[in-house]
């Protein structure tokens, strides 16, 4: 079989990038119709994880016991990667501009670098140390604590909450059998999520409020299904399964590393489609923050010894 060749791998993984880059816009017009962020997530990941269990089903090949050993897994990292991590920034999307919320949500990568050194003794080199310090320092800038147009403290932590899910995304995909297709364990993922947050609200634990009319998105009047059908087909089916196509073809850390892309993307939607665009001190530190995320990134891609027990897995990140 002919190697398929890396512009083709390049192609999905910027697709990937785009159409994940679109969740929070599409949210952001359920949110202010009235929806909760956890309903949003329960219909966009139920959704989703419907439409990919045949493909998950298919990868299994009847392998059921790998599966059946990877529950506890797959349990954690629905609850954990999936359901955190997005509750946490469609929470973060109500009080912030979409841009800012998904740059404080890349921060989990960095969480990983501290994770991985504290708990494994994985001591960064001076390139992810770089890398770091210089996502901290756009961090600050983000804030602008000392400008006009302070963030919302409420949706900065709802932002590092999700960065916090992010982090154990990573982590916990990295952990899990490698038997284990990934497209299985995406499905399961979001299965398990969207299941522990739809019982959590109709134990009154967690909002479940939705809205069954008519929405805006994009300047105009439409239903509620046209953002629904965007979360959970084209934000979360498209941008997985693009994912994974880029992942077997550009390997898992230079597509990772491509995935980057998603905040510019998603900026760049929220401008058009929202007319939200961070301050100029805000972009600077979004460049910061971008750049600081690449530094680590490259500094993996550069031979970071593989570690497959303990090593955060680079895959899509499902926001």
């Amino acid at each position: 079989m002919r190697p398929r060749p890396a512009g083709a791998g390049l192609l999905l993984a910027l697709l990937s990038a785009v159409t994940f880059a679109t969740s929070g816009t599409f949210a952001r017009s359920l949110i202010d119709a009235g929806w909760s962020a956890e309903a949003i997530v329960v219909a966009r990941v139920g959704i989703a994880a419907l439409v990919l269990l045949v493909p998950a089903t298919l990868a299994l090949r009847g392998r059921w016991h790998v599966l059946r050993r990877n529950l506890g897994a797959v349990t954690v990292f629905g609850l954990l990667g999936v359901a955190t991590a997005q509750a946490c920034f469609f929470n973060a999307v109500r009080y912030l501009p979409v841009g800012v919320a998904l740059l404080l949500e890349y921060l989990g990568i960095i969480l990983v670098v501290v994770w991985m050194w504290a708990m494994h003794g994985q001591r960064p080199r001076r390139l992810t140390v770089a890398g770091s310090v210089a996502a901290l320092a756009g961090l600050a800038f983000v804030l602008d604590l000392a400008g006009a147009g302070r963030l919302d403290p409420l949706g900065v932590l709802w932002g590092l909450g999700a960065a916090v899910g992010l982090a154990g995304y990573f982590v916990l995909a990295g952990r899990v059998d490698e038997e284990l297709p990934s497209v299985t364990m995406a499905s399961g993922g979001m299965g398990v999520g969207a299941a522990v947050l739809a019982a959590l609200g109709l134990l009154g634990v967690l909002p479940l409020e939705a809205e069954f009319g008519t929405v805006t998105f994009a300047g105009q009047r439409t239903s509620w299904l046209v953002p629904i059908a965007g979360l959970s087909l084209v934000a979360a089916v498209v941008a997985y399964l693009a994912g994974i196509a880029a992942t077997r073809v550009l390997g898992s850390r230079l597509a990772s590393f491509v995935g980057l892309t998603e905040v510019m993307f998603a900026v760049l939607i929220a401008w058009l489609f929202l007319g939200e665009l961070p301050t100029a001190v805000q972009l600077l530190g979004g460049v910061l923050i971008v750049a600081g995320v690449a530094l680590v990134r490259l500094d993996e891609l550069r031979g970071t010894p593989a570690q497959p027990a303990d090593e955060p897995a680079d895959q899509p990140a499902l926001t």
